[in-house]
């Protein structure tokens, strides 16, 4: 191990708990969310994401970067963390498909993060306390003087981030065989599986920015809208919730997930909320509440919809219910609205269907969508 690998460094917490350990990626301080997630595997798709802008990620899988980094398994063009949280760093890579090491990648893209910390003790922390602002520094290695930066950075609540990750210019996936529909996908943060995943299915997805205006998405004259995952408070992204409101009024089909599912609850009249710690990994068990199945899910999210599971709600569009629940907590994971003629027009998951690095319970969800557009496409609307 390289000696610029055993150079100090030190993670420090908005209540002021704080870590030492030992510099892993690139030097220097950054500063973010401390959130955790449980993934064991699928690593560079998480520091891909764009979900997690402005947060510094643990990991609570002690070993990581064993297989590497690879050209292929990115889900957006840049890592997207703040600042990155781990126990036991792999020394060398061992995988057929690895060109390079986790470590030359966190340096080549000036990731800031920590390694040899009790990633046990700083998860179980922020379980009980909550997710709250963190900073890491090789350079500042007083936790006094760096809880002081700390607490001078602004909390997640209240971000509006999504115009900060979402595309410059729009773009085409085009369908794979043959084409079927065509949707616009808003980006608030997507994924690159997730256009894929509607491709496979004959989906020609036109990828907007989150600033896409109405007549830009009706200029498509799309099937379907699909909003994707991202970062920040829901309750700050006003422009795509009334982009939405203006979709729904004409009756296109909609699916949205993780952010979008958030968004589409907003349009729908109801509220959202901060969660304590959030639901972040790829192990988490939702129940969808129409077939009795529970699905294993990953997902990546801070907020959640507040909607009463024991009743439907009314709307200007129809009637609006909750569909899927976690079981671990009882949060909204999914949202389902009837149109005013009695059939399906939109639906929505809190969590990420299109699962890189996986699980696959949830690939169906995309099925829906095109069941959802073939019976629109059907009643003429």
């Amino acid at each position: 191990m390289s000696l610029a690998a055993l150079q100090p460094a030190l993670l420090v917490l908005e209540d002021g708990r704080a870590f030492a350990g030992t510099s892993y990626g690139a030097t220097g301080e950054t500063f973010g969310e401390a959130v955790f997630t449980t993934g064991m595997t699928g690593y560079q798709e998480t520091l891909t994401d764009p979900s997690y802008h402005r947060q510094i990620v643990t990991q609570t899988a002690p070993h990581i970067g064993n297989t590497g980094v690879n050209d292929e398994d990115d889900e957006s063009q840049r890592i997207w963390v703040a600042g990155y949280v781990v126990r036991d760093p792999a020394r060398v890579p061992s995988n057929w498909r690895a060109t390079r090491t986790l470590d030359d990648q966190l340096k080549g893209q000036g990731i800031v993060g920590i390694s040899g910390i009790d990633t046990r003790a700083l998860t179980r922390h922020l379980r009980e306390r909550g997710a709250m602002r963190a900073g890491i520094s090789t350079e500042i290695l007083e936790p006094e003087a760096l809880l002081r930066k700390v607490l001078q950075q602004p909390p997640m609540a209240g971000a509006d981030l999504a115009d900060e990750v979402t595309t410059a210019a729009a773009y085409v996936v085009p369908a794979e065989g043959e084409k079927r529909f065509t949707v616009v996908a808003l980006d608030l943060g997507i994924k690159t599986m997730t256009p894929k995943r509607m491709a496979e299915r004959g989906i020609e997805v036109h990828v907007l920015p989150a600033t896409a205006s109405l007549e830009e998405v009706l200029a498509v004259n799309p099937d379907g809208i699909f909003m994707s995952n991202g970062p920040g408070d829901p309750e700050t992204t006003e422009h795509p919730t009334t982009l939405l409101k203006d979709l729904l009024g004409r009756n296109i089909p909609y699916f949205g997930i993780c952010f979008g599912n958030q968004v589409f609850g907003r349009a729908l009249g109801l509220g959202t909320f901060k969660l304590k710690y959030g639901h972040r990994g790829i192990n988490q068990p939702v129940l969808d509440r129409a077939t009795g199945k529970v699905e294993i899910t990953a997902q990546n999210h801070g907020f959640a919809v507040d909607a009463p599971l024991d009743k439907t709600v009314e709307t200007p569009y129809g009637t609006a219910e909750v569909s899927h629940v976690s079981l671990n907590d009882n949060v909204v994971e999914g949202l389902k609205l009837t149109g005013k003629d009695g059939e399906p027009l939109a639906f929505s998951v809190q969590y990420h269907p299109e699962a890189a690095a996986g699980p696959h319970d949830s690939a169906y969800l995309f099925d829906r969508f095109v069941e959802l557009m073939t019976v629109s496409s059907k009643d003429g609307n």
